[in-house]
């Protein structure tokens, strides 16, 4: 039988999560049982969300996006009182991870994008593990790496082009991770390619003279918990299943 505070410590473990200073806190954020045997995994906890983990019996919900993120009311009333009394009522406990399911080497959301979208030799540039680069071999063109955007993710990029070069270094940072396009700028890539985009971000590609993809939040971040998720099932021989809620965000 695992015990919920047994997989909680482990997360917390393997995802060095007491070494970020976080917009939320991350690891147990609902306790609504002692045991875990049936982990249902999403992006976001919504009422969507946590209604179908209701429907599959859930025990343990995981997720990226989960609740209290700093400046928000700490009121459980509206939204977020809905969902938390649909997950206490339920028994369904919450785990969420924020940055650190973004910077883990293995199966972070950063690590697991290059995977899906074959990225050769993906390494964190940045100290904290947000700001990745890679090869692409071949090198392609904008309009083939936006291609391979589209299929990969489910989601065409909206793309700021600069000049026709080929990209073969390709920096990344999933979510809302385009605030780092300077720094990836600065170490000379191709293209930077994150989840959202800013207005700022339109000039500041066409300054810095980079290629520019935003893919979408969602559509970026759906791999990292995916993949906590297959490895927790196999570690502890718990059952696992991964929803993929549709966000055109």
């Amino acid at each position: 039988m695992l015990r919920l505070d047994e997989l909680w410590h482990y997360c917390d473990e393997l995802l060095a999560a007491g070494t970020f200073d976080d917009y939320c806190p991350n690891g147990l954020q609902v306790e609504a049982g002692e045991v875990v045997t049936h982990l249902v995994s999403g992006v976001t906890a919504s009422q969507a969300l946590i209604e179908a983990a209701l429907e599959l019996g859930a025990d343990t919900l995981l997720v990226h996006h989960g609740y209290f993120w700093k400046g928000e009311s700490p009121r459980l009333t509206g939204i977020k009182g809905r969902r938390i009394r649909t997950l206490m009522q339920g028994g369904i406990s919450l785990l969420a991870y924020h940055l650190p399911l973004d910077a883990h080497p293995e199966l972070g959301n950063n690590r697991q994008l290059a995977e899906h979208l074959d990225i050769l030799d993906p390494q964190p540039l940045a100290g904290n593990g947000l700001l990745w680069q890679g090869r692409l071999e071949p090198a392609l063109t904008a309009v083939e790496l936006g291609e391979r955007l589209a299929q990969r993710l489910g989601r065409s990029p909206l793309h700021i082009p600069v000049d026709g070069r080929l990209i073969r270094r390709l920096g990344w940072c999933t979510g809302a991770g385009q605030g780092l396009i300077e720094q990836a700028a600065q170490w000379g890539l191709d293209a930077f390619l994150s989840g959202e985009i800013s207005e700022q971000t339109v000039h500041q590609a066409r300054e810095l003279g980079i290629q520019y993809f935003s893919a979408g939040h969602h559509a970026t971040e759906r791999f990292g918990v995916a993949a906590l998720g297959e490895h927790l099932a196999a570690h502890f021989g718990i059952s696992h299943r991964f929803l993929d809620l549709p966000n055109p965000a």
